[in-house]
């Protein structure tokens, strides 16, 4: 090679790193702006607060439900949103009633011991005599379908508890027994479910949660048992109380459908603006806590996302949309609902981001996308590197979240979902610990700088 070749080669060379360097020196510099102001400034906190304590639960087709739908429309504009308004869906309108009562019925009735439980979402109740039946304790599905001719007319106590061996999957392992779990007792003749709660967490709360019941089999009533008390239930079982009935009472009842709305906000595109990017989490929460960390935290750390960009002049190339989504809880009505109308509009959607795994320390995001867009996006990481947030986990489906996973079957639209250390959240999680006092400050909004960073990298990029 001529010497002229070499140096137009050295030259050349130096020319597109130094401008690769300079770009990350400049993505760098402005990602620190991003964490000085949220960390000194950041209103993720206090927005949170005011959700938690002047509204407090939102389950889907409550009181608290159209409080919170009025609250985020506040939020977003107060936070900079150009444009705030609601999308109506339908939504499930299930109610807990006042009584869910569990223990054992002999001739000491008054003075058994009784334990503390709590409705499934979804489930039927018992009416209002109750159910008393014997009990039996099935450990898993393998169990139940080799006892099932014991199972007819009782009471299945599923005692399946959280593996704390798993690393970061044992939530989805021990949940199908709280989803499928009824349905599965009632195909055998069971009249109504206990189950564990599904947390690590060893203490006397019971942690509600969906049901999904497949029509083929009867709809019996199903309650969550906290975890010591299932254990207690354990111990009485094979001992003084091994002939004893069991008695349980549940109010609840599933409504009709009602009218709920997600609550969306935006900051249109200054170059792109038919391109959108969707950041949220969802409006609902379980009826037991205040949705703190479930999913209030996934809430205010989207809406940050708006205040961040505004505060430090920010200009976006395409279109920011902050979504609440309805129903995510029992139904993912409000997921579905704002798929069904971006293709009805054949919007373009090329980024989707849902924080729905609590206010903990933010260690990075699970990637739905294809392997090209993964290798782009892997170009980034040493930009989240000093935020600790480096662990970008690739999935070629899914790996977002619930709501926005409906976006990514209709337009395989790129999705992260931002991932927490994860160390509390299933201890509070759909239980009445998860309250605004169980959510930290700087971790929550640590959370937001790293969701905002990230919003800024596709924005300015493109995928």
């Amino acid at each position: 090679m001529a010497l002229g070749s070499k140096l137009y080669l050295i030259i050349l060379t130096t020319f597109v790193f130094g401008t690769a360097n300079a770009q990350v020196n400049e993505d760098s510099l402005f990602i620190k702006k991003i964490s000085d102001e949220i960390l000194q400034h950041g209103e993720a906190y206090s927005n949170l607060r005011n959700l938690c304590k002047s509204i407090g639960q939102r389950l889907s087709g409550s009181a608290g439900m159209y409080k919170a739908e009025d609250w985020g429309i506040r939020t977003l504009k107060n936070s900079g949103a150009e444009n705030a308004y609601k999308q109506e869906c339908m939504v499930p309108h299930w109610v807990r009633g006042k009584v869910a009562y569990a223990g054992f019925y002999t001739k000491n009735h008054d003075r058994d011991p009784y334990f503390a439980v709590a409705a499934l979402g979804n489930s039927v109740g018992t009416g209002k005599n109750g159910i008393k039946a014997k009990i039996i304790e099935i450990k898993n599905f393998e169990e139940l379908n080799a006892r099932k001719n014991e199972v007819k007319g009782k009471i299945v106590f599923y005692n399946y508890p959280y593996n704390k061996k798993i690393l970061g999957g044992a939530y989805g392992d021990a949940v199908k027994y709280r989803g499928g779990g009824a349905s599965a007792a009632a195909k055998y003749g069971a009249v109504a479910v206990l189950v564990r709660s599904v947390t690590a967490a060893h203490d006397w709360n019971p942690h509600t949660g969906a049901l999904r019941y497949n029509d083929s089999f009867p709809k019996i009533p199903a309650l969550a048992i906290s975890t010591k008390h299932a254990d207690e239930l354990n111990l009485y079982l094979y001992k003084q109380y091994a002939d004893a009935d069991f008695f349980i009472k549940s109010n609840a009842q599933m409504l009709a459908d009602t009218i709920g709305h997600n609550i969306i906000g935006e900051i249109k595109g200054s170059e792109f603006p038919d391109e959108i990017i969707t950041i949220g989490g969802h409006l609902d929460s379980w009826d037991l806590g205040e949705g703190a960390h479930d999913d209030g935290a996934g809430m205010v750390q989207s809406i940050e996302i708006l205040r961040v960009f505004k505060a430090l002049g920010y200009k976006p190339k395409r279109t920011i949309r902050i979504v609440l989504f309805a129903n995510e809880e029992n139904g993912l009505r409000g997921g579905t609902k704002y798929m069904e109308e971006a293709k009805a509009k054949n919007e373009k959607h090329i980024m989707a981001m849902e924080s729905d795994g609590g206010g903990e320390t933010p260690r990075g995001f699970g990637c739905g996308m294809t392997e090209q867009q993964f290798a782009k996006v892997s170009q980034w990481k040493s930009l989240f590197t000093m935020l600790d947030a480096d662990k970008f986990n690739f999935s070629k489906g899914g790996g977002g979240g619930a709501d926005i996973g409906p976006l990514q079957t209709a337009f395989k639209t790129a999705q992260f979902g931002l991932n927490t250390v994860g160390n509390r959240y299933f201890d509070y999680h759909h239980a009445a610990t998860d309250v605004f006092e169980n959510v930290h400050e700087r971790e929550l909004h640590l959370g937001a700088v790293v969701m905002a960073s990230m919003v800024y990298l596709v924005d300015k990029y493109g995928l």
